[in-house]
């Protein structure tokens, strides 16, 4: 048990102090008895897709490990969900320290309705269907739509700051200070159109057509325009837009 622990754990990119990994040990199998799945994915697509690979959620994130690659040893050596939620739970609140994910993205009940999900399903085949298929999906195409769609499912407060969003992340450019800017270059508007509106259509759809400068491919999910539904690609455009015109 004790080196399965330490390997996954080894595998999550989380070099942890010895007295951190004994509390992983003891209490790795008896919580989160009572995770809401359903909230779990909602929660995972709003901070954690955004980083993390994981087939079931539709996110391709690859700055941080991919779940169903890391667990996908555990899945043959038979760990309970409850073991893997406990996993889950204690990289949540104990990442690697040296790496890039911050600690304490949630905690208590958050963290365990995260962990139940992703012990649901990391490395396990098809794909989510009922109230787990529509877990955190956005009604309507107005910008209070949008927002939901930016802080929750679209995954993009954890990566770009918006003060209409009170989002701060720093992987992407800053769209305050960046996108209208950027819009506007001729370069860019030969590739994503010459309306801010298409442009923000293009940026989330096809991120590569264009890069902004100082930034490289392979960091924003190229999958935005199939995982999110149309309704929500366009209430995501109009809230953007609105904010920072």
């Amino acid at each position: 048990m004790v080196n399965r622990v330490a390997r996954t754990l080894r595998s999550f990119g989380a070099l942890v102090p010895a007295a951190l990994l004994v509390i992983a040990l003891a209490g790795c199998s008896i919580k989160h008895q009572t995770g809401n799945v359903v909230q779990g994915k909602a929660l995972f697509s709003s901070k954690c897709g955004a980083c993390h690979t994981l087939a079931h959620a539709g996110t391709t994130g690859t700055i941080g490990p991919n779940l169903d690659i890391a667990f996908a040893q555990d899945r043959r050596d038979h760990f309970s969900k409850s073991e893997i939620e406990g996993l889950v739970d204690f990289q949540i609140e104990y990442p690697n320290s040296q790496g890039v994910m911050p600690a304490m993205l949630y905690h208590g009940a958050k963290a365990e309705d995260v962990a139940a999900y992703v012990a649901r399903v990391a490395s396990e085949p098809g794909q989510d269907t009922g109230a787990l298929a529509n877990a955190g999906s956005v009604s309507g195409t107005t910008p209070a739509a949008g927002k939901q769609v930016f802080t929750g499912v679209g995954t993009c407060a954890s990566c770009h700051t918006l003060a209409a969003a009170a989002s701060t992340g720093t992987v992407g450019p800053n769209l305050d200070t960046r996108l209208k800017a950027d819009c506007a270059l001729p370069a860019s508007q030969k590739v994503r159109g010459a309306t801010l509106d298409a442009c923000i259509m293009k940026a989330i759809t096809d991120p590569y057509a264009y890069i902004p400068s100082g930034y490289t491919a392979g960091v924003m999910p190229s999958n935005f325009g199939t995982r999110l539904k149309a309704n929500e690609i366009t209430a995501l455009v109009n809230f953007i837009a609105s904010a920072v015109k």
